[in-house]
């Protein structure tokens, strides 16, 4: 049976392979870091197995019965006038560890002025988007592997447009407690538009994501090590700005290589004191961070840190999200233990 699941993981990542990254699908928000915990660990983060019922909203596979009553509230102050959201709830409903997940997702764009063909002002309008999900996850029998799914109903109001669609998410994890380590990989965003904006269908966000955590021996630290859309190998650009003319007059390009593309994948992240009230938590996004980089200036662009505290059944989290000089947001996440 598990031979059979893993096959069909292979193969549905296959089927996606020549997807690419950003800019021309609807529905962009379903891949917006959803927490501070996620954000403060770099912005994608798929191997937490524990009470936080977040984590589900990423990766269906992580649902456990840690969970049970467990109310998840996060607010971001995004760029500009953006601001965006989630909440997540999970309960147990029967004594075979049976966990039923519930989440929510929404962005407000904000508010904009209109204007017609010839610069005239016309009325002011809005967007938004919001995808309800829920979803479950079970153990593979006599196995240490979890398989879960999240299906999502999804809308978009764009102006005067609005969208419907569907979509799904399928993680698989594998939770080795002997060492503390958890890997896992989850396709993201299976889809498509039932009411597309303008008579057009668009494709989803699709995103294949790749993750391995491990709580050291003796030492109160998890790392995190994620590889997000792997979907497509090939995500670096050259940027023109970094063109270098010589005396001459030739220029010489960015050199974007083997070892860049294996780094603009990769995310790091580290946990202090997973397991306490009080937890520090630190990441950095390659990708990020050499996209926003300004050349000849530190700007910590792709760096993200937070803590979270726990007094007695309420947790309340803060990260802080570097993206450049000019643009960082911040996070703000509430969780109620409800039993």
């Amino acid at each position: 049976m598990s031979q059979k699941l893993i096959l069909l993981g292979i193969l549905l990542t296959s089927i996606f392979a020549n997807a690419q990254v950003g800019g021309q699908y609807a529905y962009q928000f379903l891949n917006l870091t959803t927490s501070p915990r996620m954000a403060a660990l770099g912005g994608k983060n798929i191997t937490n197995y524990d009470y936080d019922p977040t984590q589900a909203l990423v990766n269906p596979a992580s649902i456990n019965s840690e969970m049970d009553n467990h109310l998840s509230v996060n607010y971001v102050n995004y760029i500009g006038d953006v601001n965006y959201g989630s909440a997540a709830y999970a309960y147990l409903w029967d004594r075979r560890t049976q966990v039923l997940h519930t989440g929510v997702t929404y962005v407000n764009y904000g508010s904009f002025d209109g204007y017609d063909e010839q610069g005239n002002p016309t009325n002011s309008f809005s967007g938004g988007e919001v995808a309800f999900s829920l979803g479950h996850a079970r153990n593979i029998a006599f196995t240490d592997f979890y398989i879960g799914g999240n299906l999502k109903l999804i809308s978009s109001t764009l102006e005067q447009y609005s969208s419907f669609g569907i979509a799904v998410d399928i993680g698989v994890m594998y939770v080795y407690k002997d060492w503390d380590l958890n890997i896992s990989g989850v396709v993201r965003n299976v889809g498509t538009q039932i009411k597309p904006y303008d008579g057009i269908y668009e494709p989803l966000p699709l995103e294949v994501i790749l993750g391995i955590s491990q709580t050291l021996m003796n030492v109160p630290l998890r790392w995190h090590l994620t590889f997000e859309n792997m979907q497509v190998w090939n995500i670096a650009f050259e940027n023109p700005n970094r063109d270098q003319p010589d005396l001459e007059g030739n220029i010489t390009t960015e050199n974007i290589n083997f070892i860049d593309n294996i780094f603009r994948h990769t995310i790091l992240g580290i946990e202090l004191f997973p397991d306490k009230g009080f937890n520090l938590r630190l990441g950095y996004n390659f990708r990020r961070g050499e996209e926003l980089r300004i050349i000849e200036k530190r700007a910590f662009a792709g760096l993200s840190a937070g803590f979270s505290v726990k007094f007695n059944e309420l947790r309340l989290s803060y990260t802080y999200a570097k993206y450049s000089s000019a643009a960082a947001s911040s996070y703000f996440g509430l969780m109620l233990n409800l039993q």
